[in-house]
């Protein structure tokens, strides 16, 4: 197939260039490096599989030739209100990569008659009543709230795909993706693996925001790309979580980390100073993506922290 991935310089859209790529597929990837890092895709650099437009999809997407799927991933994606690339710093352009980006995405699909995937998120849950999420849940998420600008962006782009679906008969998908993580995330993300393994590279004590007890369920990123091919060669059009099942605490997570790294420093706790409406709980039932897609992780916490600490210890060391 020939398949466009928009967002496709980003950690997730990376990772989904080169899987689709081995797998013998054409891939139109496409960023405008707003969050995007070019070096995510510099390897793939006179690959005769590979092609990149820049472009920024809020504005209209043409990319000349037939396509056989887009794939939907352009979206500023950290929560972190210090980095330039959180999306809390980056709401305008956050909403219009939900809205916009996803109207010309999938206007694009229909025109080409292409399959075409949205990759959507667990945030659509919010601060979840539901334990664990399954995908009939509606979500508990504040409209105008903090994390307001990503999550009712996700919320609009899941609504605005299944419009196209059931009113234009396009042939969607849509993934709900939980807490994921590996090589190619940046080194300010804000999210917690990134932040721990930083700080215990660094040989610092591990910082916890409040008492450790909010908890969430962590996916290798070659497990959760595996799980998106397989929906997107599906006949699903409902959306369908892709995530490790398995959840720990804050705080067990930091003991992993400190033990995987041989860090000493301990652990210290600080003031809750997180992002408002941060989910205290988050776990995915993924008890369709079992059945429909016969998928579910392989890796364990222990052997992806071992698979993405040198990448975080290279990028240490560069700065």
């Amino acid at each position: 197939m020939r398949i466009l991935i928009t967002g496709a310089a980003g950690f997730l859209g990376s990772h989904l260039c080169q899987m689709l790529i081995n797998k013998g597929h054409h891939v139109v990837g496409m960023d405008n490096f707003i969050t995007g890092d070019p070096q995510n895709l510099a390897h793939l650099a006179g690959n005769e599989h590979f092609s990149f437009i820049r472009h920024d999809v809020s504005n209209f997407i043409f990319v000349p030739g037939k396509l056989d799927a887009v794939m939907h991933f352009a979206s500023p994606a950290s929560p972190n209100i210090n980095s330039p690339y959180g999306y809390p710093n980056l709401p305008i352009q956050t909403m219009k990569a939900g809205a916009l980006g996803t109207h010309n995405a999938l206007g694009l699909a229909k025109a080409n008659n292409a399959k075409f995937l949205l990759a959507s998120t667990s945030e659509i849950y919010g601060d979840p009543l539901e334990h664990p999420q399954k995908e009939t849940y509606w979500g508990h998420v504040d409209p105008t709230g903090p994390r307001s600008m990503y999550d009712e962006a996700k919320r609009f782009a899941e609504a605005l795909t299944t419009s196209y679906n059931q009113y234009h008969g396009v042939d969607t998908r849509i993934v709900r993706i939980f807490n994921t993580f590996g090589p190619r995330m940046r080194l300010d993300d804000g999210r917690v693996i990134p932040n721990f393994i930083q700080q215990a590279l660094r040989g610092e004590p591990l910082t916890i925001y409040g008492e450790g007890t909010q908890t969430r369920s962590f996916c290798y990123v070659s497990d959760l790309i595996e799980g998106i091919y397989r929906l997107l060669m599906s006949d699903e059009h409902t959306p369908v979580n892709i995530g490790n099942p398995v959840e720990m605490s804050m705080l067990e997570l930091a003991e992993s980390i400190n033990d995987t790294t041989n860090n000493s420093a301990g652990i210290i706790f600080k003031e809750n100073m997180r992002l408002g409406n941060d989910p205290e709980r988050r776990r995915p039932d993924i008890t369709k993506a079992k059945k429909i897609l016969d998928w579910e992780p392989k890796i364990n916490l222990k052997e992806a922290l071992q698979l993405t600490i040198p990448y975080f210890k290279e990028k240490l060391s560069k700065l």
